[in-house]
């Protein structure tokens, strides 16, 4: 049965069973600061069993998509080794949310793999927790289970929690058995970690939930979350032990060996690239770049391992991009974005193999040079890091040199720098989840700002520096929680709106508006009376800003469209904010756009304004919505009832969005981009105006053009050869200055050489000046060293209370004498710092107070050193 098909029959028959097909979600988990990569399939749906979140359905099956490389969960370097360990996988599961629970989860597991699939019941082994003596009735006495092929296991095994605190309970695991010609032995016993007895599904039954002082309650409605590997059931269906043989991972493995060379299918090296082509191609998919930090350093992590395994196999040509339609053919039907995107992916993937052949490059010059300065047979631990953690070079081609060279390697100091660098990243870690703040509210506000900026609410909370209070007093500062408000609450890249709380002889400023656990939370500040828990009032929003507001908003989602457009459907958004005075837009691109793109940009914008088409809102379910072709934002969380915006003529922007717009395109007036510029690898930025303030930039620019043509006293068609010929006179007058600086420099030198002094035949000079800068300093020192033969030389530039110290060595004493050592030496006399070349150093900042005895300590520092 090849894995296509296993992923669509689990579908399936989780559909035919009342279950919500629910698509993959990306592997950036959304909004969720605790994870680094979706490694569960129940990541997706972590807020409903938090309770956070509401569904229309109560079941819920996904083939989701998972990454475990980087943070808690990090399979990368097992990667290659075993049979089973991959940086890439895809989870089946299903899902219960307060509907059915232990008994029925366990008899559709049990029925997708002994009827569905057809596996032998005797070849299954499973688990349940110590103390679960329900689960262990279900599966003995209704399962019809062997008591002899059931363990009872402890907190290690069966026992899940999502964290130290929250959902948590205990889990049935399902084990597939190879038979007795495979070593070890059944869950629990002692060689239970050898490859007879291979866990293919979890069934974690979540009943209770941990609280901080670790008690443990029930929780209200129990649910249900499992995951099955599809890799580790395919080799069961397939009969093959390892995973690496399945249908889907052999035509990788062969397609890598026709770009590589290998012929040998065995070979690890193949296993590597065809694991890693997967998590790099799906990682690239959903908006990462390569990069040095973040999930970004993780995949370039993960393409720089496949690219040096192709190395190993002899492969010194760019490779990885060449196997990505061999990717599409095995996976592009059940992930249309892979297909979609298989260009983007392509393009990143050579341009990282570009990079890191000058990486490998680099880092040979490095190390070759590191070998020939060392004294003993072994390369140090800390030049193996140094290549490693500095220059991207993998410590096992390092390992390959020295097997070469016949030198050995430091591994264990190696091991030792890497340990302390986890310790500091661990330490650093910022995915942390914030849950202080519990509003312990029922429902939600209802949110009437799309129909109206007015409208009366009745205070159902108030917080004062996050703490329950019964009312807010005038001149304090706090939180209102309205059962219903016309405020947009911050969401979306789109800023909360502003305005006024009003009730009788009671008035409020409303400074932000933001949402928590589905409640809108007004920041106040009480300018008259007191406000009171159960008061009604009115609220309103400053109208301007809610409409310049939506202009800027309706803005990104024509210019989300227009960069699609013209740059490609790689485009996707990677962070936006909307405020009434501009818009920032974030995209995924790997080049800066020309002017000429910019323009383009504009045009189209601006083409769709003057088109003045209306702006459409439908509400409907999330699926229907997507397959309409709304566009769906990264990283966003949707519910099962979506807002659909479109605009611009023939379908030019249809997303999904919960913002505020206009109501037709011609509101916006007029767009203009105001700066392009790259903020991280592979994500550009666009921030741009509309509207009044699109009309003020162009003003702006006018302003401009006037006061240049009043300092130029020419018309504006004749600024560009005015500033070209001010240009030319500027750079002639540079050349001037410089020949100026020359003759200087040389008149000095003649003068200060009759001030040197002799020492065992080297000139000696140690002067302080007054007002001369670095760079004639610096041409000072070269024509003393021109006019004085064999000199050393020590020069001080003073300007006001600021010190520069220059030294400066002739090449015929640079084995005996260090200008970097003279300058130090000095420069720690007086409190200043610095370094340089062998033959010209220097130093700056000190006390000039102490400058002359720095530079009286210059002779005796040289005589000791030459030994005069």
């Amino acid at each position: 049965m090849k894995t296509s098909v296993i992923r669509r029959r689990f579908l399936d028959y989780y559909a035919q069973n009342g279950h919500r097909i629910v698509p993959a979600g990306s592997l950036v988990p959304g909004d969720d600061p605790t994870l680094l990569f979706t490694n569960a399939g129940m990541v997706q749906f972590k807020d409903v069993f938090l309770g956070t979140d509401r569904r229309d359905y109560v079941r819920a099956t996904t083939a989701q998509r998972c990454v475990r490389a980087g943070g808690k969960h990090n399979d990368l370097e097992n990667v290659g080794y075993t049979a089973r360990h991959h940086t890439f996988f895809e989870m089946l599961g299903n899902f219960s949310f307060g509907d059915y629970f232990k008994r029925e989860a366990i008899q559709f597991a049990w029925g997708f793999l002994t009827g569905e699939l057809g596996l032998s019941k005797d070849k299954l082994w499973v688990t349940v927790y110590k103390d679960d003596d329900e689960a262990a009735d279900i599966w003995i006495n209704e399962i019809g289970i062997d008591p002899n092929r059931l363990s009872r296991l402890g907190d290690k095994d069966n026992f899940w929690m999502m964290g130290d605190t929250g959902p948590c309970g205990p889990c049935s695991e399902i084990f597939y058995d190879h038979g007795a010609d495979v070593p070890g032995g059944p869950p629990g016993s002692p060689d239970d970690d050898l490859d007879r007895y291979i866990e293919i599904w979890n069934l974690v039954f979540m009943q209770y939930d941990t609280l901080a002082d670790g008690t443990r309650v029930l929780l209200p409605k129990p649910s249900v979350d499992t995951g099955m590997g599809l890799e580790r059931l395919a080799a069961v269906l397939q009969n093959v032990h390892s995973n690496y043989e399945i249908d889907l991972f052999q035509s990788l493995i062969k397609a890598a060996m026709a770009v590589t060379g290998c012929t040998d299918i065995e070979n690890r090296s193949l296993r590597v690239i065809a694991d890693h082509l997967r998590s790099s191609a799906f990682l690239i998919v959903d908006g990462i770049n390569p990069s040095n930090e973040g999930r970004g350093y993780v995949l370039r992590r993960i393409i720089r391992r496949a690219i040096r395994h192709a190395y190993k196999l002899g492969c010194d040509e760019l490779f990885m991009y060449r196997l990505v339609d061999s990717l599409v053919a095995e996976m592009g039907e059940a992930y249309p974005e892979l297909a979609k995107q298989a260009d983007q992916v392509k393009q990143v993937l050579r341009n990282e193999e570009e990079q890191f052949a000058r990486t490998l490059e680099n880092g040979m010059a490095i190390l070759e040079s590191g070998i020939a300065e060392l004294s003993a047979t072994e390369i140090p631990g800390e030049l193996v890091f140094k290549l490693y953690d500095t220059f991207g070079f993998p410590a096992d081609l390092t390992a390959d040199v020295a097997r070469e060279k016949n030198l050995a390697v430091d591994m264990a100091g190696f091991e030792r720098l890497m340990a302390e660098q986890r310790i500091r990243a661990k330490s650093a870690n910022k995915f942390k989840l914030d849950r202080d703040i519990d509003l312990n509210l029922d429902g939600q506000t209802t949110f009437f700002g799309y129909e109206s900026l007015i409208g009366d609410g009745c205070v159902v909370k108030l917080l004062r520096d996050g703490v329950d209070v019964t009312s807010l007093a005038e001149g304090e500062t706090g939180m209102v929680v309205l059962d219903g408000t016309p405020f947009y609450a911050e969401s979306g890249g789109q800023a909360g709106d502003r305005g006024q709380l009003t009730a009788p002889e009671t008035q409020m400023q409303v400074i932000a508006c933001n949402k928590l656990q589905g409640h809108h939370l007004h920041q106040v500040v009480v300018q008259q009376g007191t406000i009171r828990v159960g008061d009604r009032v009115t609220a309103q929003v400053v109208r301007e800003e809610r409409l310049n507001t939506a202009r800027h908003h309706s803005a990104t989602h024509l210019m989300h469209a227009a960069l699609r457009q013209l740059l490609g459907e790689h485009v996707q958004q990677r962070g936006s904010l909307v405020t009434f005075d501009k818009l920032r837009f974030d995209f995924s691109h790997l080049e800066s756009l020309t002017r000429e793109q910019l323009r383009s940009i504009e045009q189209l914008v601006n083409q769709q304004i003057l088109a003045n088409t209306a702006v459409v809102t439908e509400v409907t379910d999330i699926d229907t919505a997507r397959a309409s072709g709304a566009m769906a934002l990264f990283g966003e969380k949707y519910a099962d009832q979506v807002r659909v915006l479109s605009m611009g003529e023939a379908g030019f922007s249809k997303e999904l969005c919960g913002g505020t717009h206009v109501e037709r395109t011609g509101d916006l007036g007029l767009f203009r981009i105001l700066s392009e510029s790259g903020i991280a690898a592979g994500v550009r930025r666009i921030e741009a105006v509309v509207g009044p303030y699109a009309l003020a930039q162009i003003y702006q620019q006018d302003d401009l053009l006037i006061n240049l043509q009043q300092i130029y006293k020419c018309a504006p068609d004749q600024l560009i050869d005015k500033a070209q010929q001010a240009l030319v006179q500027i750079k002639e007058l540079e050349k001037d200055i410089q020949r100026l600086s020359a003759k200087q420099a040389a008149a000095i030198a003649g003068d200060l050489s009759v001030k040197a002094v002799d020492v065992s035949g080297v000139k000696v000079l140690a002067v302080q000046m007054q007002g001369i800068d670095a760079k004639a300093l610096r041409t000072t020192i070269d024509e003393l060293k021109s006019s004085l033969g064999s000199a050393i030389i020590v020069i001080a530039a003073v300007n006001g209370d600021k010190v520069q110290l220059a030294a400066g060595v002739t090449q015929d004493l640079l084995d005996r004498v260090k200008a970097g050592d003279l300058v130090r030496e000095l420069g720690a006399l007086m409190g200043a710092k610095g370094g340089g070349k062998p033959d010209l150093a220097m130093a700056g900042g000190g006390d000039v107070a102490q400058l002359q005895t720095a530079l009286d300590q210059a002779e005796p520092w040289v005589r000791h050193k030459l030994g005069a």
